[in-house]
């Protein structure tokens, strides 16, 4: 425990501070006996090699435990979701440390939402913080049942990230299909004219591009690529509509 001591004080990025750092110092020090040598040394080199993933990753564990508790339960689905994702984007070997944190994470009862999210504000760009939001929405729904106090969270922390109405209303809709879902996701009205339309699918275009993510390493260019998409076929359902 001494030397991991010594490296969490020196600092593995802005996340082994303030409210999150917290967070880790309850985990790691509850739960060091789950975690092998090899397993801090590999953490260690991961956060030092990758600052902006890391700090990402972290992030994204953090937000995640705190919507699946959101509804005084936790569900295996959403836990396996996370497990899965982290996977896909890392690896297996990084994922299952990071997924040992997250155990450990979700057994927090007193992370303070506001402070961790003023805490990313700080850290990360719009584009890194719109990701997270669509992670979170996939955690959601990942049990097939999205409750009305996990979506309240989820809406809460969007406007602790400074995510404004109309981006957190793009992104739900994402998700949840309704009539006017497509005008949703370009952050128009279904009254808006042909030529607002164009503008505003060229707005979303730039900013959902996979290149605003391109700072925090490929694995996460894949969860931009999926927003991108999104817009891509709100577009098109459109102009079918309109007969562009």
């Amino acid at each position: 425990m001494t030397n991991f001591s010594k490296w969490l004080g020196a600092g593995l990025g802005w996340t082994f501070g303030g409210p999150i750092g917290g967070v880790l110092g309850f985990v790691l020090g509850t739960f060091i006996d789950e975690f092998s040598e090899a397993d801090l040394k590999e953490f260690k080199q991961s956060h030092y090699g990758d600052t902006n993933s890391g700090d990402f990753e972290i992030s994204l564990l953090v937000l995640a435990a705190i919507v699946i508790k959101s509804d005084g339960s936790v569900d295996r689905r959403e836990l396996s979701f996370v497990r899965s994702s982290f996977i896909g984007m890392y690896g297996k070997k990084r994922a299952e440390r990071a997924f040992k944190l997250f155990k450990g994470i979700i057994k927090e009862n007193n992370i303070s939402t506001p402070q961790v999210c003023r805490q990313i504000n700080q850290n990360m760009n719009h584009a890194a913080r719109l990701q997270l939001l669509h992670f979170l929405f996939n955690v959601a729904r990942s049990d097939g049942n999205v409750t009305k106090k996990e979506m309240q969270k989820i809406q809460t922390i969007a406007g602790y990230l400074n995510i404004n109405h109309s981006d957190f209303e793009s992104i739900k809709a994402m998700f949840y299909k309704e009539v006017n879902s497509a005008y949703k996701i370009l952050e128009i009205d279904k009254t808006a004219t042909n030529d607002e339309v164009k503008k505003a699918y060229r707005k979303m275009v730039k900013k959902y591009h996979p290149d605003k993510l391109q700072n925090l390493g490929p694995e996460h260019v894949k969860g931009a690529e999926d927003k991108f998409r999104e817009v891509q076929k709100a577009y098109e359902q459109i102009q079918k509509e309109r007969r562009l």
